[in-house]
């Protein structure tokens, strides 16, 4: 067979061991944490759904190798809790017996311990390379040498009980802030001994965990370095420093793991952020490698096969890790293998997986409805007893509600009333950065299609129609439609709604004022400062984008920050010829002058819809913005669910 993607899909050699391709899992953390920080069902549910998907390594993460200096709530792999070495034995061979290699990052989260927890423990002490303060307001105390000696040692334990639980391979974290990083970075240690003070004393921690691993593992077992081939913030070291740092320590190691950032000072960078290019760190890894003889690995936003082939087909690197493109999609490694790159659900880099368990504890994916919850038993399952589905509406939640119910053997048939699916997903297509949203309509009509569902457009669904195809069961998927505030001019030709922008993008002038700071207006609004134009955000209350993902939100607050305009705690009265006039919380009024304005007021359910249809069918759900306008994470949660529930 004659592959697409021949240098993604061929073998590598890393140390002794043999991967199947040159696609690995980067390190994630698992979906479920217990209070004695062994890997539960759940992630080990999770690390096997990884594996099945075709990936050549899964990698684990993270594993707190010395918890009495780092009380990060992470894994920890030991000999002294009951279950630990069985939980990491049970993960390790879930993930080999799909031919993947496992592998488990080792870390210290050093002076940012817990630093991203919400709750703080009173008397918790924190470690770093010397005594200062966190950004947070927390004492740092400096680590001694006799801790320092400790935790090297706790390295070597751990990855020898890695190594003896199955694991085959070990990821040494020495990037993104944490405590190896911290060493190295000349910002954060300015220690005096022979562990600070000029990089072969910064590098000395660093080389001395990694010999000390190398003596536990013994030869030929891979050993995998994560770096930063650049810290981005200020006062911190750059890519020629990186370079050192490769150089380094490559004696050590068999894979240079190449990102990029550091924790607290670059996390939209360290993850790319949908308002970044696909692969924006690559070129460290590519300037890397050209100064090192071990492989080098990429990653960073990466999901499209045909850059990730590019990157390796130019020497960029040598093999492409990869994290939220296998959350949102963990049979992505597969479709490539089988050269159905159309097949692939694409990671919308919204940052709803790492947001998530901030807010609750729990773990979701925008597009990945079983992500976090592999084991609970909501899997897809044939249906003994087909019966014929009918769904009105083609948005997010009526696709995924096809595709599921059609995959279980249902008669599926979706009723779309524009000529187009996808809902409001269709008015993301004019903004780059939002792009993957509206292509995720299309691949979910493939792929329901492909399962088997028939998709009719420009169809209405009536009382009438749902009679006439006499189904078992009806979802409702209606969908939402904007809400547009009564003041006068609200439908002069100089308004535009943020729905309607993709139709009228020509249209727009070079003066701009958005009517409403939400997420959808602020992307807007972000997305035209980037064309050129003057923007003027408008928004009642005093916060803007409540409802974006809680590490989305600050990236998309920086982003308004270069030349957006605020206006919060304004009220929108009257829209001329001229602009829009306003009223402040001081109750002055006030005239923003601009060419076109944008509404972005927010969507209201079509109730209405689901209300005349509620007894059409023996058994009638409604799913989506349908019962109230929420998120594209809600939408394809509940029309899969309402698939499972059939």
């Amino acid at each position: 067979m004659n592959r697409d993607f021949p240098l993604l899909t061929s073998p590598i050699t890393i140390g002794n061991v043999q991967f199947k391709n040159r696609m690995l899992s980067a390190p994630t953390a698992g979906t479920d944490m217990r209070d004695d920080h062994i890997i539960g069902p759940g992630s080990i549910a999770y690390y096997n759904n990884r594996a099945r998907g075709g990936i050549a390594s899964v990698t684990i993460s993270e594993v707190a190798v010395h918890p009495e200096t780092d009380a990060s709530p992470i894994f920890r792999l030991n000999d002294e809790t009951i279950g630990s070495l069985r939980s990491f034995a049970l993960t390790a061979n879930a993930i080999a017996r799909h031919g993947a290699v496992p592998n488990i990052e080792l870390t210290h989260c050093g002076q940012f311990a817990r630093a991203y927890m919400r709750t703080k423990y009173p008397g918790q002490k924190f470690y770093g390379p010397v005594y200062g303060t966190r950004p947070d307001g927390e004492p740092i105390n400096a680590l001694t040498k006799k801790q320092l000696s400790d935790i090297t040692q706790a390295f070597a334990k751990t990855a020898t009980l890695a190594k003896q639980a199955g694991f085959k391979m070990v990821l040494i974290h020495a990037g993104h802030g944490w405590l190896l990083n911290q060493f190295m970075s000349p910002y954060l240690n300015t220690r005096t001994d022979e562990y600070g003070g000029g990089f072969t004393n910064r590098m000395r921690l660093t080389r001395e965990v990694l010999e000390a691993v190398r003596g536990a593992v013994g030869p030929g077992f891979p050993i995998e370095i994560r770096i930063s081939g650049s810290e981005f913030m200020e006062n911190g070291y750059d890519l020629d420093y990186g370079i050192k740092i490769a150089k380094a320590v490559e004696d050590l190691v068999d894979l240079l793991h190449v990102s990029a950032g550091s924790w607290k000072f670059g996390f939209g960078i360290t993850h790319p952020s949908m308002f970044e290019e696909h692969g924006r760190n690559v070129y460290l890894a590519a300037e890397i490698k050209k100064h090192v003889k071990v492989p080098v690995a990429t990653l960073g936003g990466l999901n499209d096969p045909e850059q990730m082939e590019e990157i390796l087909a130019s020497g960029k690197a040598d093999v492409i890790e990869m994290a939220r493109a296998l959350v949102a999609d963990p049979m992505l490694p597969r479709k490539v293998i089988e050269n159905r790159p159309e097949d692939i659900v694409y990671c919308l880099r919204c940052l709803t997986c790492l947001s998530q368990r901030y807010v609750n504890q729990t773990r979701k994916c925008a597009v990945n409805p079983t992500f976090g919850y592999e084991f609970d038993g909501t899997a897809v399952t044939p249906v003994l007893h087909p019966k014929k589905v009918l769904i009105a509406g083609g948005g997010p939640a009526g696709l995924e509600a096809a595709l599921t119910a059609a995959k279980r053997g249902h008669t599926v048939v979706l009723c779309e009333k524009e000529a187009e699916v996808g809902g409001i997903l269709i008015s993301e297509q004019a903004i780059p950065f939002k792009y993957e949203m509206y292509k995720l309509a299309g691949t979910l009509k493939k792929l329901a299609e492909d399962a088997g569902a028939e998709i009719r457009l420009e169809t209405e669904v009536t009382p009438e129609l749902v009679l006439a195809e006499a189904p078992d069961v009806l979802i409702v998927a209606a969908g939402s439609v904007p809400f547009v505030p009564p003041i006068p001019g609200i439908n002069g030709d100089n308004v535009v709604n943020v729905t309607d922008y993709y139709k009228k993008k020509d249209e727009i002038g070079e003066h701009v004022a958005i009517m409403g700071g939400g997420m959808a207006g602020c992307e807007l609004a972000v997305h035209l400062n980037r064309e050129g134009k003057k923007v003027e955000l408008v928004e009642m209350q005093a916060e803007l984008a409540p409802d974006a993902p809680l590490r989305h939100r600050p990236l998309l607050l920086d982003e308004l920050d270069k030349g957006v305009v605020v206006h919060t705690e304004t009220t929108g009265l009257e829209i001329t010829a001229d602009g829009l006039s306003v009223r402040r919380k001081n109750g002055r009024k006030h005239v923003i002058k601009a060419d076109t304005i944008i509404v972005a007021a927010g969507q209201r359910a079509r109730s209405g819809v689901a209300a005349a249809l509620a007894d059409a069918a023996p058994y009638v759900l409604t799913i989506g913005d349908c019962n109230a306008p929420a998120t594209i994470t809600k939408a394809v949660s509940e029309g899969y669910h309402a698939a499972l529930d059939i």
